[in-house]
């Protein structure tokens, strides 16, 4: 039976923004599976397809693929590609948020930090081989030395084979999100044969478990996808995948209107009316766990000056930035999770006082300001948000450039800590308020993992470590509640605001769930002709 427990969703689901960034070069030439340069697969939804379908699903989404190894291509426009490649041991259902076996058929819970893994027989690899419990180690073992990744899974302490389909894992220490972390993309399960054969090819040409194989990656164009007949769940509803890169929001709504695509992710705001009152589309949208904030890098001066940190949160009008850039949609943030996420706790918000700011600036020792600047990607909207906060921050004194730069280049050089302040998007895609505290603010986790602001102190570590290792609930709340009062405090980030997630797709497109996450899977997508 085809997925016989996905259930349609409401389309009031809490969801979470994809991110929306700019594509990569080397438009000219793509990647197929054979390792060879070929011209772009066809980007129309074909006729030929059976039973009134079309045998090509066409989506936009705003930006390339950052890599095609799951251990390594974490970002959100990666992912909803890699995502149709890969398995995982576990699976959040995306219509009931309830976890699911996947990879692991089943497993058993010895003791707060012991799991044993029972691996799903017969599953095949797109190569045709038979994934085993030495792949399941193989790839845990590759996440955690990922240092894109290793965040995700650096809760265990060893995995070990027991047999060909069983797998023991240790933990560091009790660790409650545990079978959730395991569900997300880039803990996805690899063949070691294939990976340990090249490196470099599989990240060219990945391998994977999932309902669709590559086919080609043309770069900063689309990618393209095909059916694998033999997946263990049942063949996917349409023969092929073409995911199409269209940076510009008001370009992939026209895409949308004229047939182009039969998807496209993340609508301008001020486009959602025109999809939602024309009956050949129809709309999705949702509250999101994203939370879009600006990170001031606390090694470099004056962000390492307190007072400077708080004097810039209030400096900003989160409202105004909602209702103009974001057209009402969205609510300004009080912290870097947002109200969906377990652990959420409000600190109070964020109040807009600009003649504060600059009192503060002044106590600071900066009463006629400073110079700085902001980074961001590529992204209409994104760069928009930055406009209005440098007038913000010009009306307090500070005079802040903008640097607008390709996404590849935005991530790498804000890892290596080059930025003044940078604006980012973060989606919390366990639900848990751990994948974002430990991400964002243990002082191990600076750079790749997604510490850019760089803040090292041992009280908010201390908080981060008792919400990552309890296994009682309260003790959990209670510390996120105090994190959350505690970074207010030392404001290493600005949280601006929490977004709404969106998606458009032709009248004709049945069976799209729109991911809790942000990650749709398409396998169950099909479009009449």
């Amino acid at each position: 039976m085809k997925k016989a427990w996905k259930k349609v969703m409401a389309l009031s689901l809490i969801a979470a923004m994809a991110v929306s960034v700019a594509g990569c070069g080397n438009s000219g030439q793509s990647t197929n599976a054979g390792g060879t340069k070929t011209e772009a697969a066809s980007q129309g939804g074909e006729t030929g397809g059976s039973g009134g379908y079309k045998d090509t699903v066409v989506w936009a989404q705003g930006a390339d693929v950052t890599s095609l190894d799951p251990h390594q291509g974490k970002e959100t426009p990666a992912v909803q590609v890699t995502d149709q490649i890969f398995d995982t041991l576990t699976v959040v259902d995306a219509a009931t948020g309830e976890l699911k076996p996947q990879i692991a058929e089943s497993w058993d819970q010895e003791s707060d930090t012991s799991y044993t893994f029972h691996i799903r027989k017969g599953v095949k690899f797109h190569d045709g081989s038979e994934l085993k419990a030495e792949d399941v180690k193989f790839s845990l073992d590759r996440a955690i030395g990922s240092a894109a990744v290793s965040y995700i899974v650096d809760f265990i302490s060893s995995v070990e084979v027991v047999d060909d389909y069983t797998v023991k894992m240790e933990l560091k220490a009790p660790y409650a999100p545990a079978l959730r972390n395991l569900s997300v993309p880039f803990a996805a399960i690899v063949p070691k044969a294939a990976v340990e054969a090249g490196e470099a090819a599989f990240q060219q040409n990945p391998i994977g478990s999932g309902p669709y194989k590559f086919v080609e990656w043309k770069q900063g164009d689309s990618v393209t996808l095909d059916r694998f007949d033999d997946y263990y769940d049942g063949a996917a509803e349409t023969q092929k995948l073409v995911m199409k890169v269209i940076p510009e929001a008001a370009q992939r709504t026209i895409a949308l209107e004229t047939g182009e695509v039969d998807l496209a992710y993340d609508l301008l705001p001020n486009d959602l009316e025109k999809v939602r009152s024309n009956s050949a589309l129809q709309l999705f949208e949702a509250p999101s766990l994203t939370c879009f904030y600006i990170s001031m890098n606390m090694n470099k001066a004056p962000f390492d000056n307190q007072k400077v940190r708080d004097a810039v949160n209030y400096a900003i009008d989160r409202q105004l930035i909602i209702d103009t850039i974001a057209s009402g949609s969205g609510e300004p943030a009080d912290a870097i999770i947002a109200p969906g996420v377990f652990g959420y706790f409000s600190p109070g918000a964020y109040e807009y006082n600009p003649e504060k700011a600059k009192e503060l600036l002044a106590e600071a020792g900066f009463a006629n300001g400073f110079e700085t600047s902001i980074w961001v990607n590529d992204n209409q909207t994104r760069v928009e948000v930055c406009q209005a906060v440098q007038a913000m921050l010009q009306d307090v004194g500070i005079t802040c450039s903008i640097e607008v730069m390709e996404f590849g280049s935005f991530i790498s050089r804000t890892t290596a800590g080059e930025h003044d302040m940078g604006y980012f998007g973060w989606v919390t895609s366990t639900t848990d308020a751990d994948y974002t505290y430990y991400s964002l603010e243990h002082s191990s986790q600076q750079g790749a993992a997604g510490n850019r602001s760089f803040i090292a102190d041992p009280e908010v570590d201390k908080l981060v470590e008792t919400g990552r290792t309890s296994t009682d609930e309260t003790v959990r709340l209670k510390a996120y509640e105090d994190l959350a009062v505690k970074l207010k405090e030392i404001n290493n980030n600005a949280p601006v605001y929490y977004t709404t997630i969106t998606a458009g797709a032709n009248a004709k497109v049945e069976g799209f769930v729109m991911d809790p996450i942000g990650y749709h899977k398409l396998d169950d997508v099909k479009v009449a002709k």
